[in-house]
C-alpha cells in the first residue's frame, strides 16, 4: 500500500540527476546559503571574518541579498528590526569568538522582545572543538555555551551533511512561538572544505503552532463574561501574533478597558472609547487595573516596566494568556494559558459571552482626565510639544525605532503608534545603541515606507558607524538625535538619588558635521522647528540626521511614593 507521505518524499527524475551531478566549486559555505534560500530567506545581515569566509564566498554565487553593517552587534539590531517587521527570521552570518560575542547584547534584545534571529556563526576548525586551549584565532572553551543563556537553542553542525537540518530546526525554533534569537555554529574547515553534497533545492521547516487547552479558554471565557469590572492588559505578544483585530473585538465584546505595556504599543487603536492608552507606569492607571475584578493579560510577563515597576497587586482573579512559559504565572497567579495570543483571543471569542456595560468609556475618560491633570502639573511642556512634534512629522504607517533616552521614555507612555508593529524600542534588555542600526534592518525590510530612529547622543555613539552603512544602502531613515550633553536618564537618576550625578557627562562630536562627513544630510533644529525639519528630511529619500539640542526631563515616577 502506498502513502502520501511516501510520494511527497519520492525525488523526481530530474532532482535524482541533479543530485547525482552537483555543480563543481561548492563549498560548505554554498549549503547554508542554499538552505537560506529554500528556506525563504532573501535578504542575510552580517559581518565578515577570517573563520566565515567560506560563507560569505558562497553568497556570490547565491540570490541572497546581503546588507553588512560595520559592528557585529549593530548587525544584530538591524536582523532583530528585520525579524519584527517582516515576521521572518533574519539570518545573521557572523565570525568566530570577538565576532560572535561582540552580538550578544543585541541578541540579548531579541530574546527579550521575541524577535526571530538566525545567527550563523563560525567556528574554530574541527580539530580545536571539545575545550583543549590548542591556540587557533578566536578560540574559545565553548563558544555555544556563551550563547545558550542568551538564544532560544543552539544548533552545531560538525559535518556539512548536518548542515541544512541544523538551519532547518533553528529556523523553525526561531519561528515557533514565543519567536526568538536561535544560534547556528560551523567550523571553518568544513564551511571551506569543497563538497559533492547535493545542491539544496528546497526546505521543510513548518513553525509548530501553540494553541490554548480548550477547558482552560472555556474557563476564562466564563469569568471574562460575568465579570463587574473586567480589563485587558496587552502586551506585545499581541503585535508579534498579528492579532490586534481580535483583541478589539473581544474587548468590544466585553466593553473591558485595555491598556497597553511598551512592547504592545499599537495593539489597541489610541482613541478608542475603551482606551486606556500607554500609561501603565502610572498609580492611577495602576489602581485602576488592580481593581478590576478580573483582569486578562495577553502576551505580556508582567514584568518591570508593564507592571509600574512590582507595585501593582491585583485583587481580581488574573487570566493570563502568554507564549513563552517562562512568563507565564513567573510574577502573579493567575488562570495559565500557555499559547498563542491569536489563537487563544479567537478561542475567547468564540466563547464568550456580550457584556453590557455604559459605564465603561466613563472610566476610561475619568482616568485619562486624572493622568493628564497629573502631567500637567509638573510643567513639561517642552517634553510634551517635542513628542507631539515628532508624532506629527512622522507618517501615520511609518515604523520607528526608539532608543534608551528620555523621550522614548515618554514615548513608552504617551507616543500614539498609531497601529501594531509600528513603534520598537530597547526596553525589553534596556541596551543602549539599538535605535539607528535597528531602524536599517526596517528600511532594508521595507523600502517604501520612510523610517525613524530617535536617540540621545549618549547611545548615539554606540551606532554612529553605522552612517557608513545607511549611506552605502541608500538607506531611507531619518535619525532623530536629541543632544543633552550626556546620560541623561542616568543623570536624573543619580542626582534624585545621591544630589549629583557621576560619570553621566560627554564630550560629543558635531554630529551634524559628522553626518555630512558620511555624505549624509543634517540639520541642527530647535523645539520650534523640530517638526518642519524632521517632516521635510522623513519626506526625502536616504539617510539624514536632525538634530536636537535639548535638556528632557522625565514626568515624575508613581511607584517611589
Amino acid at each position: 500500500m502506498t502513502h502520501d507521505h511516501d510520494l511527497v518524499l519520492r525525488p523526481t527524475p530530474a532532482q535524482t540527476e541533479a543530485a547525482l551531478d552537483p555543480p563543481p566549486g561548492r563549498n560548505g559555505g554554498d549549503l547554508v546559503v542554499e538552505t537560506l534560500a529554500g528556506l525563504g530567506a532573501t535578504t542575510v545581515f552580517g559581518l565578515p571574518g577570517q573563520h566565515a569566509l567560506g560563507m560569505f564566498d558562497a553568497l556570490r554565487r547565491s540570490d541572497l541579498r546581503y546588507v553588512g553593517l560595520r559592528v557585529e552587534n549593530n548587525a544584530a539590531f538591524a536582523a532583530d528590526a528585520y525579524g519584527r517587521i517582516t515576521g521572518e527570521a533574519a539570518p545573521l552570518l557572523l565570525s568566530t569568538g570577538p565576532g560572535a560575542l561582540t552580538s550578544l547584547a543585541a541578541l540579548q534584545e531579541a530574546a527579550a522582545a521575541s524577535a526571530p534571529v538566525l545567527a550563523i556563526s563560525s567556528q574554530v576548525p574541527t580539530a580545536g572543538l571539545g575545550g583543549g586551549r590548542h591556540g587557533y584565532l578566536h578560540e574559545l572553551p565553548d563558544q555555544a555555551a556563551s550563547f545558550r543563556g542568551v538564544v532560544k537553542s543552539v544548533h552545531t553542525a560538525r559535518t556539512q551533511s548536518q548542515i541544512p537540518s541544523a538551519i532547518e530546526a533553528a529556523w523553525t525554533s526561531a519561528l515557533s512561538a514565543p519567536h526568538g534569537p536561535v544560534w547556528v555554529e560551523i567550523p571553518q574547515d568544513v564551511l571551506l572544505a569543497e563538497t559533492a553534497i547535493p545542491v539544496v533545492t528546497g526546505g521543510d521547516a513548518f513553525p509548530e503552532e501553540l494553541p490554548p487547552r480548550p477547558e482552560l479558554t472555556a474557563v476564562a471565557a466564563d469569568l471574562l463574561s460575568k465579570a463587574a469590572r473586567p480589563a485587558i492588559i496587552a502586551g506585545g505578544g499581541v503585535v508579534r501574533a498579528d492579532a490586534s483585530k481580535k483583541l478589539r473585538q473581544l474587548a468590544e465584546t466585553l466593553q473591558a478597558p485595555v491598556v497597553t505595556t511598551p512592547g504592545g504599543k499599537g495593539a489597541f487603536p489610541w482613541t478608542h472609547p475603551l482606551s486606556l492608552q500607554s500609561w501603565i507606569e502610572d498609580r492611577h492607571t495602576t489602581d485602576f487595573l488592580e481593581d478590576a475584578d478580573v483582569l486578562l493579560v495577553v502576551g505580556s510577563g508582567l514584568g518591570e516596566l508593564s507592571s509600574n515597576y512590582h507595585t501593582f497587586k491585583p485583587r481580581g482573579r488574573v487570566v493570563q494568556i502568554e507564549a513563552d512559559l517562562g512568563k507565564l504565572e513567573s510574577n502573579h497567579p493567575a488562570l495559565g494559558i500557555h499559547a498563542d495570543a491569536r489563537l487563544a483571543l479567537q478561542a475567547l471569542l468564540e466563547t464568550v459571552s456580550e457584556r453590557e456595560d455604559p459605564t465603561a468609556p466613563e472610566r476610561v475618560r475619568a482616568l485619562l482626565a486624572k493622568v493628564a491633570e497629573r502631567i500637567a502639573a509638573q510643567e513639561l511642556t517642552l517634553e510634551q510639544s517635542v513628542l507631539a512634534s515628532v508624532r506629527k512629522a512622522l507618517p501615520a504607517d511609518s515604523p520607528s525605532f526608539w532608543d534608551m533616552t528620555i523621550l522614548a521614555y515618554w514615548a513608552w507612555s504617551a507616543f500614539d503608534a498609531k497601529g501594531p508593529n509600528h513603534m520598537h524600542s530597547a526596553q525589553g534588555a534596556g541596551g543602549l545603541g539599538y535605535a539607528f542600526p535597528a531602524a536599517l534592518g526596517a528600511a532594508v525590510a521595507d523600502p517604501t515606507r520612510p523610517v525613524l530612529a530617535v536617540s540621545g547622543d549618549g547611545g548615539a555613539l554606540y551606532s554612529i558607524a553605522e552612517l557608513a552603512t545607511a549611506r552605502q544602502y541608500g538607506l531611507n531613515v531619518t535619525w532623530l538625535i536629541v543632544d543633552d550633553g550626556g546620560y541623561g536618564i542616568l543623570r536624573e537618576y543619580m542626582t534624585d538619588t545621591f544630589g549629583e550625578a557621576t560619570a553621566t557627562e560627554l564630550t560629543r562630536p558635531d554630529y551634524v558635521a559628522l553626518a555630512e562627513s558620511f555624505g549624509v544630510p543634517g540639520v541642527r533644529t530647535t523645539p520650534e522647528n523640530l517638526e518642519q525639519d524632521l517632516a521635510k528630511h522623513l519626506a526625502s529619500p536616504g539617510p539624514s540626521v536632525v538634530l536636537l539640542p535639548a535638556v528632557l526631563r522625565m514626568f515624575a515616577a508613581t511607584h517611589l511614593d
